[in-house]
């Protein structure tokens, strides 16, 4: 993987809401410029993350956020390889600590009306009735992330109670 972190956004969920005056969001200055791919999907140039701070002088903000706690992400395969490059450890330690939103969307989504159709973020929130605002701003999708988790997670546990550790082994299944 070529790219790099640019910004990052946090969202804690706390005892089932989401706490939204705790966020968190950083630009980072990338060792490297963005990809052109990476341009188009955030808007983020090179250009824009000048007023940032090295990820060595914001990783401390991301540690501290993460310890200790699970990480719900969207596509949890990317979200683990960029905090393996970020803190070390390989991107398969960091897998078991996140739980990814989207296999638990897909699980709802499959125990119900059957059909899945698109899995990005905001074609899931949609359907889902979760508002979008900005997508690929990392802080929205870390709040629009959080908002689904929880609808997913209530689907989930509508017929019986899940625990977390449930929950992170179920957003780990391929194909669910």
């Amino acid at each position: 993987m070529r790219d790099r972190i640019i910004s990052f956004g946090i969202v804690p969920i706390r005892n089932g809401r989401v706490v939204v005056g705790e966020r968190i969001y950083r630009e980072v200055t990338p060792s490297v410029d963005p990809s052109p791919e990476s341009v188009k999907v955030h808007g983020l140039r090179a250009t824009d993350l000048r007023g940032g701070r090295p990820i060595e002088e914001v990783a401390d903000v991301l540690h501290r956020a993460l310890d200790g706690r699970f990480v719900v992400a969207w596509a949890a395969e990317v979200e683990a390889a960029f905090l393996a490059r970020v803190f070390g450890r390989r991107a398969r330690w960091w897998r078991r600590r996140i739980v990814d939103a989207r296999v638990l969307a897909h699980s709802v989504e499959r125990a119900g009306a059957g059909d899945p159709r698109s899995y990005t973020l905001s074609a899931v929130a949609e359907r889902f009735g979760v508002p979008v605002h900005s997508p690929h701003d990392a802080l929205d999708d870390a709040l629009t992330t959080a908002q689904v988790f929880l609808v997913a997670a209530s689907e989930l546990s509508s017929t019986r109670p899940r625990s977390a550790r449930w929950l992170l082994r179920a957003g780990r299944r391929r194909g669910a």
